[in-house]
């Protein structure tokens, strides 16, 4: 059941870093890995994993992501609105862009956009640029948009 649900998701590793342990012998290495995982048609999620090699953290990342996955509003191949999202000192500003204009953003940013399946965004990273972080400031950023209908349904007025 896990290849049935991983098969149609596709996931991008964002950054492995080493990681080391002075012990008696000398230097003892290990792998973080973080990994977002999307199925290109709004389903998104984001997975931090450890392990003593890099396929064990990434495998293990991957499978955190799914614990992590969120569903995401498109207005077809942009966003419907202007959204900042932040996490820790990282701040990510992410406007709608006219079709054909592409996706222009970081490295982090973008595996998470192209993972979500937007098309033409254009992006802003303001203050920490750790990829951690800014990972997760996109998550928040795309967890506050929403639709005319939504908009419409809790203030009450028709649009």
């Amino acid at each position: 059941m896990a290849t049935e649900a991983r098969s149609d998701s596709q996931e991008q590793v964002v950054q492995i870093r080493r990681c080391s342990c002075v012990v008696k012998g000398g230097r003892r290495f290990s792998f973080a890995a973080m990994v977002v995982v999307g199925n290109h048609n709004g389903e998104v999620g984001w997975g931090y994993g450890k392990g003593n090699e890099v396929p064990t953290s990434v495998e293990k990342a991957v499978k955190d992501a799914g614990r992590h996955k969120v569903r995401i509003q498109l207005d077809g191949a942009t966003i419907p609105h202007e959204v900042e999202g932040r996490f820790g000192s990282a701040r990510v500003l992410l406007l709608p862009a006219n079709p054909g204009t592409g996706v222009i953003a970081g490295a982090s940013v973008r595996a998470v956009v192209e993972s979500v399946g937007l098309k033409d965004i254009l992006t802003k990273v303001r203050g920490s640029t750790n990829p951690i972080n800014v990972v997760k400031a996109t998550f928040d950023a795309l967890s506050k948009l929403r639709t005319r209908e939504d908009f419409s349904r809790l203030r009450g007025v028709d649009v």
